[in-house]
């Protein structure tokens, strides 16, 4: 059993900042890509970051340059920090890992989390 777990979401104004956290616990036995992606009502889930074991990191064209995206292996762990917030990046930010688990290390899975509301307003 493997779960991502989310936190850091909320209510922020614009030009503010939060900070995602996504932790994977279970089974797990290595993490290959891990990241978030986002979903605003009525528009398709699209990526916001990813980054890869060794730190090659993948943003949409959206958050570059405003968000951050860091990951501490030992820990599982990926953390998201958004700055310069926009009223455009409210949704629901969903964590999302690409994965092996115990005991059958050589076959990869897709895992989401249940996703954090973030919301942008004023």
């Amino acid at each position: 059993q493997v779960q991502l777990v989310e936190s850091g979401g909320g209510l922020v104004q614009p030009g503010g900042s939060l900070r995602l956290s996504c932790v994977g616990s279970g089974s797990i036995f290595s993490i290959d890509v891990m990241g978030w992606y986002r979903q605003a009502p009525g528009k398709q889930r699209e990526l916001v970051a990813t980054i890869t074991g060794g730190g090659t990191t993948r943003y949409g064209d959206s958050v570059k340059g405003r968000f951050t995206l860091s990951r501490d292996n030992a820990k599982n762990t990926v953390y998201l920090q958004m700055n310069t917030l926009k009223p455009e990046d409210t949704a629901v930010y969903y964590c999302h890992a690409i994965l092996a688990i115990v005991p059958n290390p050589n076959n990869k899975y897709s895992y989401w989390g249940q996703g954090t509301q973030v919301i942008v307003s004023s």
